[in-house]
């Protein structure tokens, strides 16, 4: 019996008196692209940083192809083969992209020393490599700083790509994108998705993007997932409608970020 890559049980995390995680379970196959929805204060991104390794859980299981990673931190996540992209997108804006990318190679542990010493030489070609890959090899010499936000969320897929992952965490990919950039991103992530069989969680406000990408849906309300499936039964799901999906008149439906 195969497991999945990314299984979750039971996961809880609370903020003082505010339980900002209340018993989640989500599973990710290798391949398939999960989005995890809800309103602000969903508990979205608080999930997010116990996978990543960014906050230890009060309770549950997280466990990556078939072993308990709950607790490690972010470097040991990582090296598990794990990456994760923020909303914002941020590079070393004095850098050029092929540094940026060249960095995150030298912390994959294929690499010795000052990860900054003598950069123009160590880890090149397969900078070069991932950068061709996400589009971005004709802009290889150019500064972070001086690229376009849709080029700096393609630098930000390259560096995530450095530790050959087998899971990607996507903390809202199409935001602050003009609709053609978040399009493209989001065929550029499900092109990896398909042909290496890189499992995908993300979250995402935009449900254009959520509705044309993902496999399978969760809605997330009040630490909780209240609905899941299909994106046609969850966009039919009347408890989805209510609390998510159908806009109301105080904000509460799909739009704006998430707190937690």
């Amino acid at each position: 019996m195969t497991h999945p890559l990314l299984e979750i049980r039971t996961l809880s995390k609370a903020f003082g008196g505010v339980q900002a995680v209340a018993g989640v379970d989500l599973t990710v196959a290798a391949g398939e692209r999960v989005a995890l929805i809800g309103p602000n204060g969903a508990g979205k991104t608080t999930c997010f940083n116990m996978i990543g390794g960014q906050l230890p859980p009060d309770a549950g299981s997280i466990r990556f192809d078939g072993r308990e990673i709950a607790g490690l931190s972010p470097p040991a996540v990582w090296r598990r083969g794990i990456s994760r992209t923020f909303q914002v997108a941020a590079a070393f804006g004095s850098m050029t992209a092929r540094e940026a990318v060249q960095v995150a190679l030298c912390h994959t542990g294929s690499g010795k020393g000052n990860p900054l010493a003598a950069l123009a030489t160590r880890h090149r070609g397969a900078a070069d490599g991932l950068l061709r890959r996400v589009g971005l090899l004709e802009r290889a010499d150019q500064p972070c700083g001086t690229l376009a936000y849709g080029d700096v969320k393609r630098v930000e897929v390259a560096m995530s790509l450095a530790n050959r992952p087998r899971l990607l965490l996507l903390d809202e990919p199409a935001a602050g994108l003009a609709d053609a950039d978040r399009y493209e991103i989001i065929d550029l992530v499900a092109g990896l998705a398909g042909e290496q069989g890189i499992g995908v969680l993300f979250t995402e406000h935009d449900m254009d993007v959520v509705f044309a990408f993902a496999d399978r849906v969760l809605v997330l309300a009040e630490g909780r997932v209240v609905a899941a499936g299909p994106p046609d039964a969850v966009a039919a799901d009347p408890v989805a409608r209510e609390l998510y999906l159908d806009p109301s008149p105080d904000g509460a439906g799909a739009a704006g970020g998430d707190a937690c």
